[in-house]
This record gives structure tokens, sequence and C-alpha cells, in this order.
């Protein structure tokens, strides 16, 4: 046990689980986006759902969705902040089967028409579990270099992304493969230790078969 899980993260209150976490959850969203949100619809489960008013789950939402980190002071007025800059966000109780009690539903629309889902849970003193991205099942906690890469499920395409890996002696530190069907789309969620060229990305979605790559920096 460290110090972090004596005193819990840095981050405005009053719940590690409810604010910290949850502002996590929406700068994730936000990232994978990789715009402009215009619209934001959220659904909440669980305990995210019977407390986020009271908790300020969906002031910690909105603030990560525009880019707070979760101890920025402005999460506190974040919904109004919404409004200023033109985020349309909505909230509303949602059930899902088999998820985690503390788990948001988040479906961001950009300036550009572009569209992405997530699925996330904050899983106590600020951790997070994302499980899916736009349906399909991922693995990421947001405390590693992450790269989300979606590519249609053919021979050797896990391979030639990996290779770029290593040749800059990067480590993966955790591997995820998702597909829809034999032969259909798929997802790579990898996970690596330390920082990673900035290159790195560019060059993965120039692959054959990738048809998008994500860098997604610790949150």
């Amino acid at each position: 046990m460290d110090v972090f899980d004596i005193i819990g993260p840095v981050m405005i209150g009053p719940s590690s689980s409810h604010t910290a976490g949850a502002a996590r959850i929406g700068r994730i969203a936000r990232a994978l986006l990789g715009e402009k949100p215009v619209r934001a619809q959220v659904g909440l489960h669980g305990s995210f759902a019977k407390t986020y008013k009271g908790h300020g789950t969906d002031r910690a939402i909105a603030g990560g969705i525009l880019g707070m980190e979760p101890d920025d002071e402005r999460i506190r007025d974040s919904l109004s902040t919404a409004i200023q800059e033109g985020l349309d966000i909505t909230f509303s109780p949602i059930h899902l089967d088999d998820a985690h009690p503390n788990t948001a539903l988040i479906t961001l629309t950009g300036e550009s028409g572009r569209q992405i889902q997530l699925q996330g849970a904050s899983v106590g003193g600020g951790s997070i579990h994302v499980t899916q991205v736009n349906g399909m099942a991922v693995d990421i906690s947001g405390e590693h270099t992450t790269l989300i890469v979606l590519h249609k499920d053919a021979p050797g395409t896990i391979a030639a992304v990996t290779e770029e890996l290593s040749l800059r002696n990067v480590n993966i530190c955790n591997f995820r493969l998702a597909r829809a069907y034999k032969g259909g789309t798929a997802v790579m969620t990898i996970e690596v230790d330390g920082t990673v060229d900035t290159d790195l990305n560019g060059c993965v979605e120039k692959l054959p078969n990738v048809l998008s790559s994500t860098m997604l920096l610790p949150v």
C-alpha cells in the first residue's frame, strides 16, 4: 500500500469514485473522440444513477468531457461551462447487465459529426476501467499510454502493429483483442510501459488493414 492508496487522488470532492473517477472517464471519451464535442449523451448505471447530482458525478463527467483534470476547480461550474462552449449534454439513468455499480455509458458527437461511444466504470480511489468502445470489448485503465487500433480482422495485422512497437523498444504491458465476427472489424487495445515516440500512432494508422489508431496518454 502506498500514500495514494491511503489518502486518495488529488481531486475536487466529495468522492474519489463519484467525481475523480468520473472525470477521468469523461476525459478518455473526449480523447477518443479526437475533436471538440458538441453533444454528449450520458447514461448512468447503479449508484451513479442514484447519487449523481448529490455527489457531483454529472459535473465531473462534464468537466472531463471538456478536458478538465479531476483536481480542476472549474469542475464545480462545468455544466454552465458546457453551455457556454456549445456542448449539449444530457444525463439519464440506465440499466446495464453485469456492469459495475459506478458505470457510465457516454456517447459523444463531435463538430465534424464523428461519434464515439464508451462504457467505463469508476472502481474506487479514482481508478477507472473502460470496458467498451463503440460496442466492442476493450480493457483500458487510463494509467498507461494506450493504443486503440480499429482494424480489419485479417492475418498479419496484429504482427504488423506489434512489430512497430518492437522497432521502438516499446514494452507491452497489456493487450486485448475483440472482434465483431471472423473477418470483420476488430479492435486492439494495447497498453505500454513508459513513453513512446510521437510518430508511432501515425505509423500504425498507415499499416495495411488498419482503419484508425488513437493514442491515449495517461489520464
